[in-house]
């Protein structure tokens, strides 16, 4: 087979039906179709179902053995085949398109043909985004134009006219992926090539309603066995497509039961009941039995009735609810009688206005064989052929990633849409970024993003490429998918708030210090690296315990710091700008001066002892006592408290109990409340609310000294 717009080349037209495979050959001659071999074979198991392949070997099998007995009659060999799917899980689109041109100019084929495609892409998308199963993939296997649009008016024909704008409202048919692979399966298992693929009512509409009586509202029905497919014309085109899953088989199923016989004894019986008036059978036991013409279509009333039912019921939701002028029927399921009767009672049209379509609709149709027999069954496979000079939808394959993918060839194909079909991931194609890190700094969220990857790496047939490189039938398209770049991060120390400081005055001197980050509520370095979800708080103050540890240093013992010149502990918080004092040493013993601090707390009393008793022997001399005997007694007293100072300076145990559990504390010669954090499990620097702190049932201070046999208390109290 040749080019479409060859007059002389042979088209090869399959009607693959549920019943039987017919095979047409034949070329177009002016304005006629010349059909030079014809051949029709029954399906010798049911391989094919309601217009769905089940069995596609066997399928193939009748194929080649139909393009064999064509073969022989044309005298050559045939390569390839045009082919009709049923609308089993037709679905339609109608949808509106413009072509804006860059300047007026006149039209010609080739921007009608743009205008075409653009049309069918934009009824696949507009199908995509209304379709609700994702994992089924659909074909457009059909278009047809209902108007043209010149310059926003309403046109016939656009070829030859001038214009600035050209649009079309246009009608898109799509069918599921598993029927157009079955067909195309078993085609290529016949050692066949697809040239072409339609559907089955816009092959019979070719010949049943030419175009010139497409201004009427007219409905075609193509009864076949497995499925009755639906077409409506108006205003001079097809407006709509349609399809019911009741066919003759229904009737054959209903013979084969009250007969008792196998299916295909039953598919005999239907059709002579047409032209028979005693039809002879034999039942499954062997008994040799007649049934009247009469039994048979009273027998099937109920089941024509029926499919006239569905049947009309879809051609009014076609049409706008409403009915049809007239319908044709055509197909064999059609012949079965009563059909037309009860399909014009349930339309309410009159019943010469609902007929079969034969013989009067093939007059531009020429017979080389002239034995063949004209009637409603060749219209379909002969519209199969006409088609193909109308209209070439094929779909071709290509190579992507090593694996065969099909797509509907519309002339204008790139990379995008192979990947598409081969469900490559779409963001394959541009650059990742890495993982993100998400955070809060202070209670405010914060993102880093990651780094980013390197594009897709793209060849049609080893040449570099893009996704917008056009390609064509058996390209080899790789694809190296896009990468993501190296995930986010970030340490604590690159955190800007990270970087400030507080200012603080120790012993006088302004100090700079680095602030610290509590994550988690744990405090860590610079050098933390930061994790998705962390609570990060840069602190805003220093207690004096950091303090000592961030400057190094060393208290001497008993020293008290002042904050503010008030009072401090360790816990203390020392905010910007506020002063610290405290008296520091270099770790050697050193005496203390004491005459600033607010108050003695009784530990230290040799001399305020000291000074008492030298003022008590002043008064005793004035009132005459012997001077030096009140000295001797008050060197005594000092001897005496001297030893007893030197004996308290020794280290001593304190036994105490804690949360009521007994404690030992060592190594000092006294002790302050803040001593027993190195005996107990309480850290103070995971806070979990407010530190409480009791001795004896009564608050305490961290600096207080505590004494033998002492109870305390400390735990958290939750903050409200």
């Amino acid at each position: 087979m040749g080019e479409a717009n060859n007059p002389n080349q042979l088209v090869y037209g399959l009607d693959i039906g549920t019943r039987s495979i017919v095979g047409t050959v034949g070329y177009k001659r002016g304005d006629k179709f010349v059909v030079v071999a014809q051949c029709n074979k029954e399906h010798e198991t049911r391989a094919m179902l309601d217009g769905q392949i089940h069995d596609i070997g066997k399928v193939s099998e009748t194929i080649k053995e139909v393009t064999k007995r064509l073969e022989e009659q044309i005298g050559g060999t045939l390569h390839r085949a045009c082919i009709a799917a049923a609308g089993r899980v037709l679905r339609t689109m109608q949808v509106h398109s413009e072509l804006d041109l860059e300047e007026e100019k006149e039209i010609n084929e080739e921007d009608i043909y743009t205008l075409h495609s653009i049309a069918i892409e934009d009824a696949y998308k507009e199908f995509l985004s209304k379709q609700d199963d994702a994992d089924m993939k659909f074909y457009c296997v059909g278009s047809s134009v209902v108007r043209y649009y010149l310059n926003d008016f309403a046109i016939s024909n656009l070829e030859n006219h001038k214009a600035k704008k050209i649009g079309v409202d246009m009608i898109a048919t799509f069918l599921p992926n598993d029927v157009v692979d079955g067909l195309y399966k078993a085609v290529e298992m016949s050692d066949l090539d697809v040239a072409n693929l339609t559907l089955e009512p816009i092959a019979a509409i070719q010949l049943a309603i030419p175009e010139r009586f497409r201004l009427l509202n007219i409905a075609l029905v193509d009864v076949g066995a497995g499925t009755s497919d639906i077409s409506i014309t108006k205003d001079g085109s097809i407006i709509a497509f349609g399809m019911i899953p009741t066919a003759g088989d229904t009737l054959t199923e209903k013979i084969a039961n009250h007969c008792m016989i196998d299916f295909n004894g039953a598919e005999i019986i239907k059709r002579k009941a047409d032209t028979e008036a005693n039809i002879e059978y034999e039942d499954i036991m062997g008994t040799k039995l007649t049934i009247k013409r009469e039994e048979v279509i009273e027998l099937l009333k109920e089941n024509v009735d029926e499919m006239a039912t569905l049947a009309a019921d879809k051609i009014k939701e076609l049409n706008g609810d409403k009915s049809v002028g007239a319908v044709f029927v055509v197909g064999g399921g059609g012949i079965v009688p009563g059909y037309t009767d009860a399909l014009a009672d349930k339309l309410g049209l009159a019943r010469e206005r609902v007929a079969l379509r034969g013989k009067e609709v093939m007059n531009d149709i020429v017979f080389e064989n002239t034995e063949l027999k004209v009637d409603s069954l060749l219209v379909t496979p002969i519209g199969i052929c006409l088609n193909f000079y109308e209209e070439c939808n094929n779909f071709i394959f290509v190579d992507f990633n090593g694996t065969k993918v099909k797509l509907y060839n519309n002339n204008n194909l790139t990379v995008m849409e192979a990947a598409m079909q081969a469900d490559f991931p779409s963001n394959g194609f541009f650059p990742k970024s890495g993982t993100e890190l998400d955070f809060t700094v202070n209670g405010k969220a914060r993102m880093v993003r990651g780094g980013m990857g390197e594009p897709a790496i793209i060849h049609v047939n080893g040449n570099a490429a893009n996704l917008h490189s056009p390609i064509k039938e058996n390209d080899i398209i790789t694809v190296k998918e896009s990468t993501a770049g190296e995930a986010a991060s970030a340490t604590i120390g690159s955190l800007s708030e990270y970087k400030s400081i507080i200012k603080v005055i120790v012993n006088d001197k302004n100090v700079e210090l680095p602030k610290f980050a509590a994550v988690n509520g744990e405090l860590k370095s610079e050098y933390y690296e930061i994790q998705s979800g962390d609570i990060i708080e840069i602190l805003d103050y220093y207690t004096v315990e950091q303090i000592e540890t961030f400057m190094d240093i060393t208290t001497s013992f008993g020293s008290v710091c002042l904050v503010n010149n008030k009072p401090a502990d360790a816990e203390t918080k020392v905010y910007e700008n506020f002063s610290v004092t405290w008296d520091v040493t270099d770790g050697s013993e050193q005496d203390i001066s004491y005459d600033s601090l607010p108050e003695d707390d009784g530990t230290y009393v040799k001399q305020e002892k000291a000074d008492t008793d030298a003022a008590a022997a002043n008064e005793e001399a004035e009132n005459g006592t012997d001077a030096d005997a009140v000295n001797g007694d008050a060197d005594a007293k000092i001897s005496k408290e001297d030893d007893e100072e030197t004996e308290h300076t020794q280290p001593i145990e304190c036994k105490l109990f804690v949360n009521n559990n007994a404690i030992v504390l060592r190594g000092k010669s006294k002790y302050v409340f803040v001593d027993i954090f190195d005996y107990i499990d309480f850290d103070l620097s995971k806070p979990q609310g407010n530190v409480v702190t009791k001795v004896n049932g009564r608050d305490a201070e961290y600096m207080e000294q505590v004494h033998e046999g002492d109870i305390i208390e400390v735990y958290w109290e939750k903050k409200e």
